[in-house]
């Protein structure tokens, strides 16, 4: 069994007659169990994850409004008309390709979590995670800023959770290999996305694309 195992989180609950648990207690003086607070950082991602999957309905349900707005005018001749309602299109389906990924990654991050929280390896396991919430924030900020706000708060506890478990049992976790996990994860949610974006988002006119205006900058999709 590993360090870890035999120090940070052998007993969740932090039980006064083991003295490595009363060792931890002290890094987290006047805080709840260490179990208590990873479940309340799992259940505030698990709000996040929602609400990403809200905001993707309504992205999927907006493209299509006015993706059957385009082909009417494309229909009508309208060629103007039609690539304005192409680019706009664009822009949504840009906006839900990033609410998807991040929301792909949260469900691996919150997988992750259940199974920290499930064998307790809080500072090797942990690493990783907080890396990717930092990811998904940095992405989603510019479409949903409220979560992008919410996730900051809850990696700073991951983080937090990384350097107290480090702290109260001398172990250390390797950076490289915790950064080349959250970049597969991230490679991995971006994958799917694209095809969920395949599935879900029909090709736009061919003319209305070619005829469309390039647009800068990214629009705000809030609830």
């Amino acid at each position: 069994m590993s360090n870890l195992n035999h120090g940070f989180l052998k007993d969740w609950e932090r039980e006064s007659n083991e003295p490595v648990i009363s060792r931890v207690s002290s890094k987290f003086h006047h805080k709840p169990p260490v179990k208590e607070q990873l479940s309340a950082a799992l259940y505030r991602l698990r709000v996040q994850q929602n609400k990403l999957e809200s905001a993707a309905t309504r992205m999927q349900q907006h493209d299509k409004d006015i993706f059957s707005k385009c082909v009417n005018s494309q229909m009508s001749h309208d060629t103007a008309r039609a690539a304005m309602y192409a680019n706009e299109c664009a822009e949504v389906r840009k906006m839900a390709k990033v609410t998807l990924q991040c929301q792909l990654a949260l469900e691996q991050v919150s997988l992750r979590l259940e199974t920290i929280e499930e064998f307790g390896d809080v500072a090797r396991m942990m690493a990783p995670v907080a890396s990717v919430v930092h990811s998904i924030k940095n992405q989603i900020s510019g479409v949903i800023p409220e979560v992008g706000f919410e996730l900051s708060q809850i990696g700073d506890v991951l983080n937090n959770f990384v350097m107290e478990a480090g702290e109260a049992t001398g172990a250390t976790y390797d950076t490289e290999t915790s950064s080349a996990e959250a970049s597969r994860i991230m490679s991995e949610a971006n994958a799917i996305a694209d095809q969920h974006m395949k599935d879900r988002f029909p090709d736009l006119p061919a003319s209305s694309l070619a005829s469309s205006p390039q647009r800068t900058g990214e629009a705000s999709f809030s609830h």
